[in-house]
Parts: C-alpha cells; structure tokens; sequence
C-alpha cells in the first residue's frame, strides 16, 4: 500500500487575469478552486495513473471538508485527522501572462494528541509499504516531525519518499529514504552552491546518496530532470515538448509518476522516464495528470 501525508493540505484558489494591479479592483477572467497540498496531490495523480493510496494527515472546518470531498471525488482513500479548531488553509494563486502571485494562508494549530494519533495511523505500516512525506511543516508543528517518523519505522521495510526542503530534507538522509526528489535551486541552497552544469548537478545529488538517500531525483524545471539511482546509473531527460500551463504540482505528479513505473515495472529507468512524463503532463493542463496524457507524452521520451 502506498499512503501520502500532508501535513498542512489547502485549498487552491486559482485566477487568471490579464494583469494584476496591487492596492486596485482586479477583475479575474478564470477561477478554480482546488484541493490540495503535496502529498494530496500525489494520491490524485497515483489514482488517475492506476494506483490506489491511502492519504494521511490533518483537516479542519469548512475547507477541509471540500478537501476530503475533492479527494473523494477522485476515486482517492482517506484517511485524515480531523482538528477540532480552525480551518484548512487557503492558499490564493494569481496568474497574469507576466507573473504568478501566491498569497498561502498558515492552516489551523495541531495539537500534540493529533500528531500522537497520526504516529499511531503510522505505525500500522508494513514492511513493502511506500510512505511519501511532502511539503512544509506548519508552525505548530515540530521542526524535526519528519526525523522522528522516518526514526520510528527504521529497518521495517517501508520505502520512503521525501519531498522537502533544505534542512528538512537533510535532516532525514540518516534514514536512508528510498527517493527524495529537490529541484536543482533546493539542491544548490542545500550545499551553497552555483550549479552550472549538468555534472555539477550529479556531482551533488550523488553527495546527497553519500548522506544517506538511496535514489535522487533532480527536477530542473525547462531543462528536464537527472536520476542518480541506488545501482549507481545516472540518466537524464529534457521535458517534452508543451506549452506550460499550470506548473502547481507537476513536482508531485513527477513523484507520482516515478512510484507508478517503478511499481509496475521495478526499474528505476522506467520509473523516471514515467516521472518526467507525469510531472511534464500535468505542467501542461489546467488539471493534474491522467494517463492518457501521460502514455502520449511517455512516447515522446523513450
């Protein structure tokens, strides 16, 4: 079984306009609303390639119920920690063909008993299972929450997944997670580094597997992405060709996408021909990826 945390899930409210004027009355001619957040995300994309997963993690109020609804709607299992205070945060994303504007709102307080019962929901993994840990930790959170689940299902045979920042990432590699997945600006603020080549880049992803990771996946934006595997095999791909429409979570579809082809294959090669495709798919839809879109674009790269 895969599960995905997210640990401060959102609601995406989404416009378009032909230019955004700060301090003025701005009229929007597209709006979406959306659920989401990077593990959500994630659980959306493994469902709409094929896979079931179980999403984890914490909701509350009125927005998280259209959260839990959205996932629902997908076909996706949940199987969240409800707060009894506050609401789901709400995060507002303005688009004009100049720039993106975000405003992201702080999402509810977690009380000590909720992160207990999430631990609790943890410990039921199994050896076998994939556990994706995504995006930033809220406030009220611990900053080493990560460290400590990673620590509580060391040597139980669960692949883990880790998509987060600098400290947040590195702090963690002691574990040994299966897959991190930094984008080349993460990975040059994790070492204080210009990277300015394709070889810097595997230079130190590779002292990233020193650390601790076993396989590391660089996303670079226009230029593509590199995996440097566990058997010690580097590859890279460009992105295919599309225009970019909406890049908010084609780094979660990439992840999606790389747990998709390495569970129905086990190799690491289709795996991130199948990421890079996914995460590609979704950067060129208003909506994130389905299969279809995926396989077309997949034959483009192999």
């Amino acid at each position: 079984m895969i599960y995905t945390v997210t640990f401060n899930p959102a609601i995406d409210y989404i416009v378009r306009m032909d230019k955004f004027v700060a301090g003025a009355t701005n009229r929007v001619n597209y709006e979406q609303v959306l659920g989401g957040g990077k593990g959500i995300n994630v659980s959306i994309v493994l469902k709409n390639l094929g896979l079931d997963s179980t999403a984890l993690g914490f909701i509350s109020g009125f927005t998280g119920k259209e959260i839990i609804h959205q996932l629902h709607g997908f076909g996706c299992q949940s199987d969240f920690i409800e707060l009894p205070n506050g609401f789901s945060r709400i995060n507002v994303k303005i688009k004009t063909a100049e720039q993106e504007t975000e405003v992201n709102g702080q999402g509810p307080d977690i009380p000590q008993e909720a992160i207990d019962e999430l631990f609790a929901k943890l410990d039921k993994l199994t050896a076998g299972d994939t556990l994706v840990l995504a995006g930033s930790i809220p406030k009220s959170l611990p900053d080493d929450i990560y460290e400590k689940i990673m620590a509580k299902l060391e040597n139980r045979g669960i692949n883990i997944v880790v998509d987060a920042t600098k400290n947040l990432l590195l702090n963690v590699l002691k574990y040994h997670p299966f897959l991190i997945k930094p984008n080349n600006h993460e990975l040059a603020e994790m070492f204080n580094v210009t990277l300015n080549s394709h070889d810097d880049i595997i230079f130190y992803a590779k002292k990233l597997q020193e650390l601790g990771a076993k396989n590391v996946l660089i996303s670079m934006g226009k230029d593509g992405a590199i995996l440097v595997d566990q058997n010690g095999s580097t590859i890279h791909s460009p992105v295919p060709k599309g225009k970019l429409v909406n890049s908010i979570g084609a780094g979660d579809s990439m992840v999606a996408g790389f747990l998709t082809g390495y569970y129905e294959t086990g190799d690491f090669k289709r795996a991130f021909y199948m990421g890079v495709a996914t995460g590609s798919a979704s950067a060129f839809s208003e909506n994130l990826a389905t299969r279809p879109e995926v396989e077309a674009l997949l034959k483009t790269l192999i």
